[in-house]
């Protein structure tokens, strides 16, 4: 049977598509919780550099479909590499962070949706976006080192500049799940809404900066982000380096085994 171009389209792990001067990204793989595998970091790269150089965007959305909005890395995914993970992970994040980079220039303002649950690289495409819309019941949390890895998708960056290093550092290491409420109280998030309400406020406020003043948004935007800038594109490099010798790493590697195995991880350290 030949899949029609819908079907296709469908089975994209990034949906795009436009909603008059709003440009919708979807994270398109629910059945993994939108976890980030390599396709969908490809297609984020190519979705991003698409939109890069279209003036025709006035606004943004970024959401995803299913249960949550995004759980972080496929751990599966890099456990089915064995001893290739290290080298999937590396290409992955290349794909990943070249598609933040075009994220923190971008043009015009950005939104994200977030509902269920935003882990790991996926609260780092929340803390990515300009205002980030989140339902009750949402929740966030940094994940990498309960699987004994370090941060990736511009976490590590962010962090400490919305929360301060202290508490970034405490995120970090123990990993408390925060909700919805404790995210807006830390600066992580912009307003909490009823988990029904997330996908239509969100779409609200992207179409009501779309019909703004883009040029004046998007001359704050880049003022803004150009305060914090020269650090950026260096400390997505450093955080793939780091999270590529995780993987290496026997701790790495336990973790990810135990994250397979549905067990807690028995890590003996560096």
């Amino acid at each position: 049977m030949t899949m029609t171009t819908e079907a296709v389209a469908a089975e994209a792990p990034i949906l795009l598509r436009r909603d008059g001067g709003v440009a919708v990204l979807t994270l398109n793989r629910p059945q993994a919780a939108n976890s980030i595998d390599a396709p969908l970091a490809r297609a984020f790269r190519d979705a991003m550099a698409g939109l890069a150089g279209d003036k025709s965007v006035r606004a943004l959305l970024l959401q995803g479909v299913g249960r949550m909005f995004c759980a972080g890395g496929d751990l599966a995914s890099f456990a089915r590499e064995g001893g290739g993970a290290a080298r999937y992970v590396e290409a992955l994040i290349a794909d990943l962070h070249a598609g933040l980079e075009q994220l923190f220039d971008f043009h015009a303002p950005v939104v994200a949706a977030v509902h269920g649950a935003a882990a790991g690289a996926g609260l780092g495409l929340a803390l990515a976006a300009d205002i980030v819309v989140a339902g009750e019941g949402a929740r966030f949390v940094m994940a990498y080192t309960r699987s004994g890895l370090t941060p990736d998708g511009g976490t590590s960056w962010a962090l400490p500049r919305v929360v301060g290093l202290r508490r970034a550092l405490e995120l970090t290491f123990l990993n408390p799940t925060l909700s919805a409420a404790e995210a807006l109280r830390e600066g992580l998030i912009t307003e909490v809404v009823d988990d029904k309400a997330v996908a239509g406020r969100a779409a609200n406020l992207a179409q009501e900066l779309a019909a703004g003043p883009t040029g004046a948004y998007a001359a704050a935007r880049r003022l803004m982000r150009e305060s914090i800038r020269p650090e950026y594109a260096a400390h997505l490099r450093r955080e793939a380096e780091g999270i590529v010798a995780a993987f290496s790493s026997p701790d790495g590697l336990e973790g990810v085994r135990a994250f397979q195995e549905r067990r807690p991880p028995v890590f003996h350290g560096a």
